[in-house]
Order: structure tokens, then C-alpha cells, then sequence
């Protein structure tokens, strides 16, 4: 069983917006709680980077290039974890990864590509 699993990727025009969601899955609900989260992505032919990061208190911290724009939250009532970007940029696509903490807990990917 896939632990995290991404969705809402897209293809949108610069400007745009959009809200990734990562789901937990079953096999590590009982650590999701306690554990930060957070984003990663992946342009082509680039190394993957940090996005941002959520706390298990709520504390979040972001990539300079999209605070302002980006907003991660967290629901653990459903365990789930969001993504909302706004104003993105051709430069925002990549493939987008939910993490667990530093853990080796990652999900799939989702793709998204911003148009100019």
C-alpha cells in the first residue's frame, strides 16, 4: 500500500490556481499526528526541491519563491494534507511529492505544468 497519495495536479495558465491534496493512507495513520509534513517537486531535468512544511502544531515554513503564494494546511481529522498555490508560474511545473517529515514515506507525484 502506497503510504501518501497525491492528487489535483493540472495543467493551468500562468495565474492560476491550484490545490494539490495528499491523502495518508491506513499503514501509518497512527504516526501521521505527530509528524511534520510537507511538499517537494521535481522539474525535468532538476533535482528535487523543498516546497514547504507544516508542523504537526501548524508551524509552517515555505521555499522563498512561492511564500506569498503557496499555503500548506493540514487536516488530521481526515488525514489529509494540502497545497494551495496561487498565481503560479511557468516555473511552479513539476511534479509535486507529499512527505512525511525526513522519513522515507513518499508519495507517487502528481504533475503540474503552468502554462505562459
Amino acid at each position: 500500500q502506497v503510504p501518501l497519495v497525491e492528487s489535483g495536479g493540472g495543467l493551468v495558465q500562468a495565474g492560476g490556481s491550484l490545490r494539490l491534496s495528499c491523502a495518508v493512507s491506513g499503514s501509518i495513520f497512527s504516526i501521521f499526528r505527530v509528524n511534520a509534513m510537507a511538499w517537494y517537486r521535481q522539474a525535468p531535468g532538476n533535482q528535487r526541491e523543498f516546497v514547504a512544511r507544516i508542523t504537526s502544531g501548524g508551524m509552517t515554513n515555505y521555499l522563498d519563491s512561492v511564500k506569498g503564494r503557496f499555503i500548506i494546511s493540514r487536516d488530521n481529522a481526515k488525514n489529509m494534507v494540502y497545497l494551495q498555490m496561487n498565481s503560479l508560474k511557468p516555473e511552479d511545473t513539476g511534479v509535486y511529492y507529499c512527505r512525511m517529515g525526513d522519513s522515507d514515506y513518499w508519495g507517487r507525484g502528481t504533475q503540474v505544468t503552468v502554462s505562459s
